[in-house]
């Protein structure tokens, strides 16, 4: 199975970055090999608008199976929900830190967004 996280960083011991649409970079890891990457997405910083739905084309694109962030506008988990990626809110700390969380279930599950769009 293959997760996004969202991050401001590069490594698995950078901080979640709370926001999904206009996250810095998204890592993606893989739990059956272990194996971890760095993914761009700072083209979403200072979108206009759309960085919701461009960063949940981003996801699916990279064959994800699920997503860990801190907040999901309406907008962009609409169009993770149709990608059928799970969300899971709620994350804080590193990277690794949400992982392990979501190893042992402590992350909630989206089933609708948790803030308004165009939120920061």
């Amino acid at each position: 199975m293959k997760i996004a996280i969202t991050t401001q960083g590069k490594e698995l011991t950078s901080n979640v970055d709370p926001r999904f649409g206009r996250a810095k970079y998204f890592i993606v890891y893989d739990t059956e090999t272990k194996q971890s990457s760095c993914h761009d997405n700072s083209q979403n910083l200072n979108a206009a608008q759309g960085a919701g739905i461009q960063s949940a084309r981003k996801v699916v694109e990279l064959a994800c199976d699920v997503l860990i962030t801190g907040n999901v506008g309406p907008k962009a988990f609409s169009a993770l929900k149709a990608g059928e990626i799970e969300v899971r809110i709620g994350a804080s700390g590193t990277v690794q830190e949400a992982i392990d969380k979501y190893g042992r279930n402590e992350l909630d599950l989206a089933t609708e967004p948790n803030v308004a769009g165009h939120w920061s």
